[in-house]
């Protein structure tokens, strides 16, 4: 009986049409897509689905973060010059990367003994983290004292002293940090703390997105890591700032649309009236003259003809004989009259 019903529905089906029977039998049922509002949305092939990790969200679009990667090279190449000035020594920076995590890993990743700096930047909120090796901040103090730069091998956590000393160094870094922003807002670093552990630190909600900066340092034989972790919510205003400088930079300006002679006024007819500039006549004086009498003008007068074209004046000229007739000869043009407010 079972091979009596395979044979009829092999003379009603062909193998394809079984086949696509069997794949609509066993395809997985998907959920409906919703779109942002909250509605069915009307077809799957409208719609663009990108994956998500919300353990690692990213509130950096590529493009601010590929401005924001420029303008940290920037900074690391205005730092390097500026701490090898100031230590009288080679000092190489080198960005290792640059990216958005959050606040729970930034300071997970913290070595440990390492020297933390807690710093503000006004007129910012949040506060921003720093964190440098001890092994190259012993060398740093080392030079500073005086020495010759090479690496110490003790690794340790600073003494008052030491960290004193460092923090000329370390106010040199958040000083050349915020003059890379001195086009959007005027920025002024403030040291507020030291730690030595970045797992016991509360500066940021531990879900806060944090825009990570680290920094391979080659000073004398001492190779180490400086990086520095700033709250999204502090650098927004400036990355909102910078992207308005950018649209307003790339977008270009309407040019003055240039005067273009058209043959449509060939046929325009404007009055043109030769006037000379005469010194103010009582009118006294005016209902005294007679047919015959003779007005003076001022010395030099023809040579200060203006021309109005329409009423308005626009040349100055000279007045001559052109044959038998009255001509003048532009000399220059008039400035036109301030408007008034």
């Amino acid at each position: 009986m079972a091979d009596l019903g395979e044979d009829m529905i092999s003379s009603m089906l062909d193998q394809s049409e079984i086949d696509q029977l069997l794949a609509q039998a066993v395809a997985e049922v998907r959920p409906p897509l919703l779109r942002f509002d909250g509605k069915r949305g009307d077809s799957e092939a409208a719609s663009r689905v990108e994956p998500y990790d919300f353990r690692n969200p990213a509130f950096l679009t590529e493009v601010e973060l590929r401005r924001l990667r420029i303008l940290h090279q920037d900074f690391i190449r205005y730092l390097s010059a500026r701490l090898a000035l100031y230590l009288r020594m080679e000092c190489s920076l080198k960005m290792a990367r640059l990216q958005t995590q959050t606040y729970a890993k930034f300071t997970e990743s913290l070595p440990s003994p390492t020297h933390i700096c807690l710093f503000k930047v006004e007129p910012l909120l949040g506060v921003g983290v720093l964190d440098i090796n001890p092994r190259l901040a012993l060398t740093l103090v080392d030079r500073l004292l005086g020495g010759r730069g090479h690496s110490v091998k003790a690794e340790r956590y600073l003494t008052e002293i030491e960290i004193a000393l460092l923090e000329d160094v370390l106010k040199i870094i958040l000083e050349e940090w915020c003059s890379q922003w001195r086009e959007e807002m005027e920025l002024h670093p403030q040291l507020i703390g030291h730690e030595n552990n970045g797992r016991f630190l509360q500066t940021s909600p531990r879900d806060a997105v944090v825009l990570a900066l680290s920094i391979e340092v080659a000073f004398g034989d001492c190779s180490e890591q400086i990086q520095i972790g700033l709250p999204y919510y502090t650098i927004e205003p400036l990355v909102k700032a910078l992207q308005l400088r950018r649209q307003k930079d790339s977008t270009p300006e309407a040019a003055p649309a240039r005067a273009e002679w058209r043959a449509v006024y060939e046929h325009v007819e404007v009055p043109i009236i030769a006037e000379w500039p005469l010194a103010d006549i009582p009118l006294r004086e005016i209902a005294a003259l007679r047919v015959g009498d003779v007005v003076e003008l001022p010395l030099g007068v023809l040579e200060q003809t203006h021309v109005l074209l329409n009423g308005a004046p626009k040349f100055i000229g000279t007045v001559g004989l052109e044959g038998d007739k009255v001509a003048v000869k532009i000399q220059g043009k008039i400035a036109p009259a301030p408007a008034r407010s």
